[in-house]
Order: structure tokens, then sequence, then C-alpha cells
């Protein structure tokens, strides 16, 4: 998730997970999740009626906007939870229930200047229900240098580019590589795929998982090349690995 952005729930259950954080909400509730997180969502629909979600991106310039004409200056940068559950009130509910014909009306569409109304008035609303927040809205500070051995041994299995996740990190992408090749001993494609690997050897030996129930989890495109990378690794495809 590159921007903060928030999610009504309309029908259904929602889940994310994170390194850090695991939750889930179901029909009315609505979750603020920060920027610059990589996470697993999970969209289940429940029996008798569609999943529906209506989510809103609030993109930095946008915040930036809301910020100089609020004249908003937090001066300190986030440091509470980074994915928050906000307790729905008439206003938040009314707000969203005047959003929700546009999203199942697939012939209406916001024009620029009505969405960019609706984006603020989200932001307002979310300002006055948890005024907390606004630290985490107008946190413009760069990513800080984190601990790239701790965030890469949490978030090796997610399937995003290298420069993403120097960005996530906070580093440039020479600065990234250069860290990376100091910590683990070798560059980072070659280690998230030998992390990858064990991993999944360790699922099937261990939890019998199946290697068509795991490879999308562990970061690979597809099953052919899971199977591919495994047996070239370890001799043998996935799917004849004997314990």
């Amino acid at each position: 998730m590159e921007h903060n952005t928030l999610v009504l729930q309309v029908s259904g259950r929602f889940s994310l997970e994170t390194a850090t954080q695991k939750i889930a909400m179901g029909a009315g509730e609505m979750l603020l999740i920060q920027k610059n997180q990589l996470g697993e969502i999970t969209k289940t629909p429940l029996e008798g009626e569609d999943y529906q979600t209506v989510v809103i991106c609030l993109h930095e310039d946008m915040l930036r906007t809301i910020a100089l004409e609020e004249q908003v200056e937090t001066g300190y940068k986030y440091t509470g939870p980074p994915n928050v559950l906000v307790p729905v009130n008439d206003f938040l509910r009314a707000f969203f229930q005047s959003v929700i014909p546009y999203v199942r009306d697939p012939d209406a569409t916001l024009t620029e200047r009505l969405g960019t109304l609706k984006v603020k008035e989200a932001v307002h609303l979310l300002l006055h229900a948890m005024p907390e927040l606004e630290e985490m809205l107008f946190d413009f500070s760069e990513p800080y240098k984190m601990d790239l051995e701790k965030f890469m041994l949490s978030n090796f299995h997610y399937n995003v580019s290298v420069e993403k996740f120097a960005r996530l990190t906070g580093r440039s992408l020479a600065g990234f590589k250069r860290d990376f090749q100091r910590i683990f001993g070798m560059a980072p494609r070659h280690w998230l795929q030998e992390r990858r690997l064990a991993e999944a050897r360790h699922l099937i030996e261990s939890k019998h998982k199946k290697p068509s129930a795991i490879y999308l989890d562990l970061g690979f495109e597809s099953l052919s090349h899971f199977s591919h990378s495994f047996k070239k690794k370890f001799g043998k495809a996935p799917t004849e690995w004997v314990v």
C-alpha cells in the first residue's frame, strides 16, 4: 500500500495481514491503512450476498493541499499503529452512503472536482472522529532508514520488486543493495530466491502443505516457475518431495 487508504466494508469480510498486524472487519466497519506497507488482503463474500467495499485512496498531493488550506503542521513523525479501525459515527456513515451509488452504478462517474471534494470531506470527517490521526495523515517525512534485516525477514514472501523493497526501507536502490550485501552476504534477488525456497521446503516437510497451496504466498508468479526453481535447488520437484 503506497498511499494512505480508507476502506469501508459494505458486505462480506475483509482481512489485512502485515508483518505487525492482523485486522478483520465485517459489514459497516471502517479501516484506515497507513502508506508504505506490504500486506496481504483477503476478501471473503458471505453466503447469500456479494462482496463489496468502498476504497478511497488518500494521495499525498491531496493531503498536502489540505494541510496547506488548513495550515496543518504536525511537526512529528507518526508512531502509532499503522492500521486503525475507525469508529463509525453518523457523519461517516452518511458520507459513505453518499458515495455508494457511484460504486454500484457503472454508468455514473465522479467528476474530478466532485471526487476531490469527497476526499476532502472524508479527511475532515476522519479527523473529527479521531483527531489523533492528524499525525498519520499529514506525515510527509521520507521513510526512515529502518532495520533492513528485520524488515526483510518479515516480508520476503511478498512478490514485489527490489526497487520497492529499497523504497519501503528508506534507501536508494544502491544503498539498499550495499546494506543488503553487508547484512546477508549476497545480492537481494539471490537471497529472496533462497529464502523463499527454504520456506517452501519447510512448509512441505513440516506442515505437509501442497505446492499449489503455497507458491503464491511465497512470492512465486507461477506454479511452474516455483517447481522448476525448487527442483534446481533441491534435486526433486516439490510434488516428488518425500519426507
